[in-house]
């Protein structure tokens, strides 16, 4: 059996990866890769949890993360597709017209 903290340890390593994406990146579709990448260490985290204390109650949050992940995927792709149709290309810092 695997130990938790090789676990903990891959899923801190994606979450930092994710977190980098999201701070260095202006283009919008990496910005949603990288947080699909922190939701999914999330979801590794849940799943050692689960494992590591022997009940599934980790994987049912999981499964709740992973239709969450789907409905911000779908919404924003929505968003992109305004975004390039608007200003030619999905770098977010250009479209600052679309603020309040």
């Amino acid at each position: 059996m695997v130990p938790p903290q090789y676990y903990l340890l891959l899923s801190a390593a994606v979450f930092c990866i994710g977190l980098f994406g999201i701070l260095t990146r202006r283009n919008a579709l990496l910005f949603l890769m990288s947080v699909e990448l922190m939701l999914n260490a999330a979801n590794i985290n849940l799943v050692a949890f689960s494992l590591y204390w022997g009940n599934v109650t980790g994987q049912t949050f999981s499964l709740f993360t992973m239709a969450l992940a789907a409905a911000e995927v779908a919404v924003g792709i929505g968003i992109i597709l305004v975004l390039y149709r608007n200003f030619d290309g999905v770098d977010v810092t250009k479209a600052t017209t679309m603020r309040w």
